[in-house]
């Protein structure tokens, strides 16, 4: 039976290859529902480069926005909202200037709280005002998409996506209070794992590990301003009781813009890929000739009499080691 088929491992890149690149690959239908400011910035090179492609790609903004402008790459569909631009932009405005003003702690921290506030209130009304645009919504059903690409970090996308039927993609750099943790179900321990903004690394001392624990606490009153009022619009539209974290679990791909290997080790899901660097600027290649250089700089200082003295060559070596295929393993570091 073809079920019984079993394909060598190293065979399965060549074939999604040949695949994606035969005469039979479509290209697909993409809606993206992006987040405004250097969230779109960076989002908008992935769209161009499916465009390049052949993907055709719809963007979905209100008309009232910061950076989400028309191009050629895409077609961009505007809903309205009870806002003008003066109104959008002093609120965004203010936003910025909280950042920059030297006041005391506390009085950053409620003044940013309040600004929170305001600004939250103006992405989920403008998210309830697309929701509830029977005429777009009509005809972004009737086109058929193939997938939603979207930043959650305000997941009025994640709803969209839900609300159609559509595959979502998520394309971040993270969710606060862990909600990329929850979404995706991935394993998220507080003793190596560190939490955003706590200063700490993945090597923590037991005072680190307990402000590791208890800062999640803090910050869930303001995931609460974030959040619950999608859990409440997605509860209505989808006539089901929905938390905040229920929201994110319809997502199929996690794109994030961080890097795995320079980021700290953590559990990672399948459907969790790291794209870091995708925004960087295409430079060329050092030169063949730079690189023998470097090797051989690095050669030259590990082989040199003073190299015992930088703990690389030289130093003894006690091993303690454990029978069977633990020693297996170790005795090649040997």
């Amino acid at each position: 039976m073809l079920t019984d088929l079993q394909l060598p491992l190293w065979l399965l890149p060549g074939l999604l290859l040949f695949l994606g690149l035969g005469p039979w690959a479509e290209c697909g239908k993409v809606l993206v529902v992006p987040f405004e400011g250097s969230h779109w910035l960076s989002m908008q090179k992935l769209v161009q480069e499916l465009s390049a492609r052949g993907h055709q790609a719809v963007v979905v903004a209100p008309e009232v926005n910061m950076h989400v402008k028309g191009a050629d790459f895409f077609t961009l569909k505007t809903y309205a909202i009870p806002y003008t631009q003066e109104e959008y932009d002093h609120l965004l405005a203010g936003q910025l200037q909280i950042i920059f003003e030297q006041i005391h702690y506390l009085k950053i921290f409620f003044k940013n709280m309040e600004m929170l506030k305001n600004v939250s209130m103006l992405y989920q009304t403008s998210c309830t005002e697309l929701l509830h645009d029977k005429e777009l919504i009509r005809s972004l059903n009737a086109s058929s998409f193939d997938v939603v690409l979207t930043d959650p970090v305000y997941p009025c996308g994640s709803l969209l996506a839900e609300y159609l039927s559509i595959p979502a993609v998520y394309f971040l750099r993270f969710l606060p209070c862990d909600l990329d943790y929850e979404g995706t179900q991935c394993p998220n321990p507080s003793s190596y794992i560190p939490r955003f903004l706590t200063m700490n690394s993945d090597h923590m001392t037991f005072l680190q590990r307990v402000k590791n624990m208890l800062y999640p606490l803090a910050v869930k009153y303001v995931c609460h301003i974030i959040y619950s009022p999608y859990a409440s619009l997605a509860t209505e539209l989808l006539q089901g009781q929905m938390s905040p974290a229920d929201i994110f679990r319809y997502g199929s791909v996690w794109l994030f813009r961080g890097d795995y290997v320079m980021d700290y080790p953590r559990p990672i899901m399948p459907n969790m890929v790291f794209i870091g660097g995708i925004n960087c600027a295409h430079r060329k290649p050092l030169p063949q000739l730079t690189l023998g250089l470097l090797l051989g700089l690095v050669l030259f200082l590990d082989l040199r009499p003073w190299a015992e003295d930088l703990g690389t060559l030289g130093g003894k070596v006690l091993v303690v080691l454990t029978e069977g295929s633990h020693w297996l393993n170790m005795w090649k570091l040997m």
